[in-house]
């Protein structure tokens, strides 16, 4: 029998490492948890290859700057980000330094199993992404060019007003807009939009 899938809790508050460790745990993950992304990264070199669920929340070092710093340091493993605080700008810039999902704090089982599918998914099959950018043009041909505005606004991590003034319509039409989009791509949530999004190359106009 294989060993169970390895998953790296990265958390600062200790009532969300038991209850993410306990449900993962009975989900049949194996996993170890850690009190901060310094702690984690003391010992990265040391640890097996697995899924980081990440807090973006952290005293002395964020979840982001823990992400870069993963990068810097060549490491692969597949990152989810927890936010708590439904940051749209946060997540779009952890999606972009490649995270797999954003999931917002408390988070549902089936979601973050899901995410974790997801992100060991992408762990077993690399070099995928010339085609996946070939099928997320294929996918945004079919967007309008006022929706393909729209989504490159929340490509890069614009809220719906500012979308709104810089395209000089309303708020409300930006909704319409967006939620065309979301069915037009077939985007159950805003990380599967974006996913499509930066794997057709929007969004690089600002960070």
């Amino acid at each position: 029998m294989s060993q169970p899938r390895l998953i790296h809790i990265i958390d600062d508050e200790d009532s969300v490492r038991r209850s993410a460790s306990f449900m993962l745990k009975t989900s049949g993950f194996s996993v170890q948890a850690w009190p901060s992304g310094v702690a984690f990264l003391k010992e990265v070199r040391h640890v097996d290859m697995g899924c980081i669920l990440l807090d973006v929340r952290m005293p002395e070092m964020d979840g982001l700057e823990v992400q870069r710093t993963l990068h810097e340091r060549g490491v692969t493993m597949p990152i989810i980000i927890l936010t708590g605080h439904g940051d749209v700008s946060i997540a779009v810039r952890a999606m972009k330094a490649g995270a797999v999902d954003f999931i917002e704090k408390p988070f549902e089982k089936t979601v973050l199993l899901a995410a974790i599918e997801s992100a060991f998914e992408r762990l077993d099959a690399s070099g995928e992404a010339s085609s996946r950018a070939e099928e997320a043009a294929v996918v945004l041909a079919a967007l309008s060019p006022r929706e393909r505005e729209v989504l490159e606004g929340l490509a890069q991590g614009l809220p719906n007003k500012t979308i709104a003034y810089d395209l000089g319509i309303s708020a409300r039409t930006v909704e319409v807009h967006r939620a065309n989009v979301m069915t037009k791509l077939g985007a159950r949530s805003l990380s599967d939009a974006l996913r499509i999004a930066f794997a057709a190359g929007l969004g690089s106009e600002k960070a």
